[in-house]
């Protein structure tokens, strides 16, 4: 089984560089229902979005942090000291006593410890159809008798809020449960049961906890948790707790009663073998890619039907068209997962209005919003890269191929936000105040990258979607294969003479009446990397040499070249100077994807060019193994160096493409 170990410092060799390293690296478990758990391998939360259960009632609607964490106490004949250290403002006098010596991801997370008295084991596990986590606590060697302590710390709010001391937290006892509630959230409760442990109760509100990287990101960064009470149980010799928390309605404990964990955690190893053997390779890398996939896929139901779906990130993104069809073929198709991926093309075409795929659903009740003028035609190349690698063509002509002719239509003929086909057959849409592409910042109606009118990138899939038509059509219907390669012949001789600027060699980024903007930005590479290119082989290479020289870093491609006075080379700040920075110079490696397969096909996919982008994608696997979270990539980093990550800690599209880069650069 794949497995992802990291190791960390003795017991006795805690330096405060290392427990900086520890707070600073994040682990991640998510279900299918888009609920997860995560926190720092110091067992420290520096975010509001860390617990060890955040759920849903209505997944993925209006996530709560239900469970925040837990303290674990240690009492001897010599003292008393604590396994997880929390940080407070102003800061506690405690310091950190016992660090985690080992960590350890597959099916759950693990964290040995080791002390004079013990040698421990704790994991965690996530069920994949529930919000229930079961916190093991596995005593393998008891070299001292002692007492253990486990006190619950609740917090019972939106992921995205934060708790002060109120008067609305209640707990009581439902046969074997101890249930907790929140006035404030009506109609959800959090479960806890052991039979190993006896229950104390001594109700306390702990206050002040401090969330550095909430501070650091500009937002309120200290909160106060409830705690009921704590479990207590004399350690004497070798022992096996199971902790359960559950987070759901008031049914939730039926689904909570007679639980085993080793039958989940069998449940959990079956999933990844699964998912494994879909793979038809040993690379372990490809497996490890694969396995942090699935922590983005998750169930959802329209009206009766059951679909999948693709969260964007975590900890705080939904399901959004673009990134779900930009992931798709990484994370599904890749993955041998045909049946998984025309689940999610279906999820968005059945939710499509005027000719339009959702940008995004809201993790709240305000539904689906269709502000972009790319994830439509996004859907349509995720749709025909699915329907060539499945060979689908039954399901892919019946239910995907109308969807895909009603979006070219509603573009040629004018849809939302005034998207629509130009004289000269190339896409515009939008105005100044409408961030329609992906690069899409914008902080108290201030744009950071207008993009209306003509969008390189937009057009580059414009072609596509209709060059895939033609092939489509071809001895199938003469009439319409001939009517797309028209309109296909004048795209490309409008996208020439649009875009291309002859004495930069290179294509502009965006085209608006007479204002052509020549910024160097990685939105061009897309005219090559996709299957049909508008531009011929000499201006192919030249685009890849132009975002080479200028934008390709360890990490992925920056949004801006650092020569223009518009650059900011540094992700940080509140939220006004991070729109700033989001596509002004900031890395996404999810562009590392795109750039590896232009790279490739001007390259003839030599041996030589695919040792070189092999040795480029290097870095972001290291990150992906050993840094910020482990077996997750990062939505950013800094356009400088040392690249520091930035933002969403676990990003779809970013092991999708990597994933796929690999995979290019390893056949």
């Amino acid at each position: 089984m794949a497995e992802q170990t990291l190791q960390l410092p003795k017991a006795n060799q805690i330096h405060i560089s290392e427990y900086e390293r520890l707070i600073s690296t994040e682990w991640l478990l998510s279900n299918r229902r888009g609920s997860f758990a995560c926190g720092t391998l110091c067992g420290n939360n520096t975010r509001r979005y860390h617990g060890l259960l955040v759920g849903a009632i209505d997944p993925v609607k209006n996530r709560t942090v239900a469970l925040s964490n837990c303290q674990e106490t240690i009492i001897t004949e010599q003292g008393r000291f604590n396994l997880n250290y929390f940080e407070f403002d102003p800061p506690a006098l405690e310091k950190p006593v016992v660090l985690p010596s080992g960590f350890k991801k597959e099916t759950g997370v693990h964290f040995n410890y080791t002390t004079p008295q013990f040698k421990m084991v704790k994991s965690i596990y996530l069920m994949s159809d529930a919000d229930i986590v079961a916190i093991e606590y596995n005593f393998t060697s008891v070299l001292e008798k002692f007492e253990f302590n486990v006190r619950p710390l609740a917090a019972m709010r939106g992921y995205h809020s934060l708790v002060k001391r109120q008067d609305n937290f209640t707990c009581e006892w439902q046969e074997d449960f101890l249930s907790i509630k929140n006035e404030k959230i009506p109609n959800a409760q959090i479960l806890m049961a052991t039979d190993e442990m006896s229950f104390i109760e001594d109700r306390q509100w702990w206050h002040n906890f401090f969330y550095r990287i909430e501070k650091k990101r500009g937002f309120d960064y200290t909160e106060d948790l409830w705690s009921p009470g704590y479990y207590r149980r004399t350690i004497d010799g070798p022992t096996r707790i199971v902790l359960w928390a559950g987070f759901g309605d008031n049914s939730l404990d039926h689904r909570m009663s007679g639980l085993d964990v080793d039958v989940i955690i069998d449940d959990l190893k079956l999933q990844h073998k699964q998912i494994i053997s879909n793979l038809k390779t040993r690379d372990e890398t490809v497996q490890l890619l694969a396995l942090a996939g699935e922590q983005f896929i998750i169930d959802k139901k329209i009206e009766k039907l059951k679909t999948k779906s693709i969260l964007a990130g975590f900890p705080w993104f939904a399901d959004w068209g673009r990134d779900a069809f930009i992931s798709l073929e990484g994370l599904l198709l890749c993955c041998g997962r045909y049946e998984d991926a025309n689940s999610v093309l279906l999820n968005f075409a059945y939710n499509a209005d005027e000719g339009m795929i959702a940008n995004f659903f809201g993790d709240d009740h305000t539904g689906a919003s269709y502000n972009s003028i790319d994830a439509s035609l996004w859907f349509i190349h995720a749709a025909f890269r699915y329907f060539k690698a499945s060979g689908d063509n039954r399901g892919f002509s019946s239910r995907l191929m109308p969807v895909i002719r009603w979006i070219i239509d509603s573009y040629l003929q004018g849809t939302k936000f005034g998207i629509k086909a130009d004289s000269d057959s190339l896409i515009t849409g939008g105005s100044y105040d409408t961030q329609l592409t992906w690069m899409d910042a914008k902080f108290d109606n201030v744009v950071f990258t207008p993009r209306n009118g003509k969008a390189v990138e937009v057009n580059a899939l414009w072609y596509n979607a209709v060059c895939n038509c033609v092939d489509f059509y071809k001895g199938k219907d003469a009439v319409l294969a001939e009517r797309f390669q028209n309109l296909a012949n004048r795209i490309a001789e409008s996208f020439c003479r649009c875009f291309w600027y002859q004495q930069g060699r290179y294509l502009y980024d965006c085209v608006n009446g007479d204002n052509k903007d020549a910024s160097v930005r990685p939105n061009q590479i897309f005219a090559v990397s996709l299957p049909y290119s508008p531009l011929d082989i000499e201006q192919q290479k030249a685009v890849v040499d132009c975002v080479e020289a200028n934008l390709l870093t360890s990490y992925g491609l920056r949004t801006l070249a650092p020569g223009d006075s518009k650059y900011i080379g540094v992700y940080r700040g509140g939220p006004a100077e991070r729109d700033r920075a989001y596509h002004q110079g900031t890395v996404w490696p999810w562009l590392i994807g795109a750039f590896t397969e232009a790279y490739l096909k001007v390259n003839n996919y030599s041996k030589q060019s695919k040792r070189i982008a092999a040795e480029r994608l290097e870095p972001l696997l290291d990150h992906f193994a050993n840094s910020t979270c482990i077996g997750s990539i990062s939505e950013v980093f800094d356009g400088d160096q040392p690249h520091q990550p930035g933002a969403a800690f676990a990003q779809a599209w970013s092991i999708a493409e990597v994933l796929r880069a690999y995979l290019m650069t390893h056949t």
